[in-house]
C-alpha cells in the first residue's frame, strides 16, 4: 500500500496532481513534469535529511494514485500532507494509507504527534478528518500553533492525532477488525 518515493514514480503521479480537484490542495505544486521530478528529487534527499518523511501511496496493482508526507519535523512531531488522484476519492484508499502510515510514524519512526492544517475551504479533508475517531480539532488546545498557521486571517483549522489516541483506537478496535475493515473498504 505504501512505499518509499521513487522517481521512477513521477509521471503517473505528476498526471495525478495535475487534476484540478487534486493540485489546489497539493503542498509541493509543480507547474510542469520536470518541475515535479525536481521537487521529487529534492524530497528523497530531505527525507534522507531527516527532514520529512514521504511514501508513495499505490494501488492494489501496485500503481501509484498519491503521496502521504510528514513534513516540517520537529520534537517528535509534524504536519501531515496528502493527497490522492481524483480516479481513488471516495473509495477507502485514504484511511488504508493513513492507518499504513501512522502504523509506521508511530510505532517504528519514533514520532508522538502528527497534525493536519486543513484549509477551511477543503470541506472535503475536513469531514474526512473529523470522520477520524484518533483525530482531535486543535484550534483551541494549541492555540499558539494555530495562530502560526493563521497570522491575519483564519486560513487553516488545525487537527492533532496523538500517538496514545491511536494506540487506544488501534487497541480497542484490534489489528484484526482493522484489517477486515481495510479489506471492505478496497
Amino acid at each position: 500500500m505504501l512505499k518509499k518515493r521513487e522517481l521512477q514514480d513521477s509521471q503517473a503521479l505528476y498526471e495525478l496532481m495535475t487534476h484540478p480537484d487534486v493540485f489546489p490542495f497539493v503542498r509541493q505544486k509543480a507547474h510542469s513534469y520536470e518541475e515535479f521530478l525536481f521537487l521529487s528529487k529534492q524530497t528523497i534527499e530531505a527525507e534522507d535529511r531527516g527532514e520529512l518523511i514521504s511514501r508513495t501511496i499505490l494501488d492494489e496493482w501496485g500503481q501509484p494514485i498519491g503521496t502521504i508526507n510528514l513534513y516540517d519535523i520537529e520534537d517528535k512531531a509534524g504536519f501531515l500532507g496528502t493527497w490522492l488522484g481524483k480516479p481513488y476519492h471516495g473509495k477507502g484508499y485514504n484511511k488504508i494509507a493513513k492507518d499504513a502510515f501512522f502504523e509506521e510514524l508511530f510505532y517504528t519512526l519514533g514520532i508522538e504527534t502528527v497534525f493536519m492544517r486543513i484549509r477551511t475551504v477543503n470541506i472535503r479533508s475536513q469531514k474526512a478528518a473529523e470522520k477520524l475517531p484518533y483525530v482531535i480539532q486543535a484550534n483551541e488546545t494549541r492555540k499558539d500553533l494555530f495562530a502560526r498557521l493563521n497570522p491575519t486571517e483564519k486560513i487553516y483549522n488545525l487537527y492533532e492525532i496523538p500517538k496514545d489516541l491511536y494506540t487506544l483506537h488501534v487497541l480497542r478496535n484490534g489489528h484484526e477488525q482493522q484489517e477486515e475493515s481495510h479489506l471492505l473498504e478496497a
